[in-house]
């Protein structure tokens, strides 16, 4: 079995692919998997850390803009549509795939496009519930349109669809509370957890300066926090605001958090973006959020992502034009104060979950497969 994989951008793209190439790999440790990503994009040093092989090509996406610079950008756009698909027809040609898979993502487009006009079955994974506009566009190009959410259907025209979930990570899935808690030495009060992401997210990181501050002299919740990257200033936000992080038994604020499937196993409460994949893992664990989508992503699909859960009582949502620390605090106390309304968050979020998304994407491949 000789899979192709393209997808790359951001890792809402490059872990589905990851995920189903670990997968595969597991069923069947003869597998041949290569990866086609961006050359210089964040699935160079993903890919290879996992430890599979991968070629590139170079594609970029166009820009809104009508600035002198972003009409620049686009004319070179053009050129790489025509430059990328020959790269990608060489790269399909010499590997010579049973199937390719699309995650999506711009490198996406000229992989899986090429794939099928050279008779090379392909499958496209969409993560969110507003499609992305590559796999909209790819989508009658494919065999099957693997959905994570049942929503996403309505987005696409004339497709055969199946819908999958989204890949989650093992030790998601194997978490337990207690142990997790024991792990980080949580006591019996509500612990918040919250992230921004890698790089940190301003607004969010203002907005639980205000709750961290304020855990920080009642010690009424347990708070993990990540600032992300360029979020270093968030230590001496809080101190202005009267907390010194350091003195804090009940504060655990970091950069990045290693340890997510801990984390979030123990925590009461989650604040974070609303990016797929992190979504499928809060439903996996069943746990209450409050979700600020970014207003910075294509199509705005967080939003439409969040909306999802909210639509179903499994989340509540603060949009980041509404969000300030007032806010904010206000939402957790509710929240945090009815253990009935969590219980039935709960419940919802889990009843949303797909836990073996895994076994249905390799179901998909080896059906597609065997039906040519």
């Amino acid at each position: 079995m000789k899979i192709l994989l393209a997808g790359g951008g951001t890792a809402g793209h490059i872990n589905p692919a990851l995920a189903i190439a670990g997968y595969v790999k597991e069923k069947r440790p003869d597998a041949q998997i290569l990866f086609v990503g961006n050359r210089g994009g964040m699935e160079q040093r993903l890919v290879t850390q996992a430890g599979f092989d991968i070629k590139f090509i170079t594609i970029s996406g166009f820009k809104r803009s009508f600035s002198p610079k972003s009409m620049i950008e686009n004319a070179k756009t053009v050129a790489r549509t025509f430059t990328s698909s020959h790269e990608a027809k060489k790269i399909i040609s010499e590997f010579k795939p049973d199937i390719c898979i699309g995650t999506g993502g711009y490198v996406s487009g000229p992989v899986v496009r090429t794939a099928a006009k050279m008779g090379v079955p392909c499958l496209i994974h969409e993560q969110n519930a507003y499609p992305g506009i590559t796999n909209k566009m790819l989508a009658k190009s494919a065999k099957k349109v693997m959905l994570a959410v049942p929503q996403a259907k309505k987005y696409f025209e004339k497709c055969d669809f199946v819908v999958t979930g989204n890949p989650v990570r093992g030790d998601i899935l194997t978490a337990d509370k207690a142990q997790s808690r024991k792990e980080l030495n949580i006591d019996e009060r509500p612990l918040v957890l919250s992230f921004g992401g890698s790089l940190g997210a301003r607004k969010i990181n203002e907005a639980v300066a205000e709750l961290v501050a304020r855990s920080g002299k009642d010690g009424k919740y347990q708070h993990i926090h990540a600032y992300g990257k360029y979020g270093d200033w968030f230590p001496d936000l809080v101190k202005e605001k009267g907390t010194d992080i350091s003195k804090c038994s009940n504060l655990d604020i970091r950069a990045y958090i290693d340890n997510m499937p801990v984390c979030m196993a123990a925590a009461d409460l989650v604040i974070c973006r609303a990016g797929a994949i992190t979504l499928s893992e809060i439903q996996a664990m069943g746990k209450p959020a409050i979700l600020i989508p970014s207003p910075n992503v294509a199509e705005n699909h967080q939003y439409h992502n969040a909306m999802a859960l909210v639509n179903a009582g499994a989340a509540e949502i603060i949009e980041e034009s509404q969000l300030d620390g007032t806010t904010l605090i206000e939402t957790v106390d509710k929240m945090l104060s009815s253990p009935e309304k969590m219980q039935k968050i709960s419940e919802n979020s889990k009843k949303m979950a797909i836990t073996d998304a895994n076994e249905r994407i390799y179901s998909v491949i080896k059906k597609t497969l065997a039906s040519l």
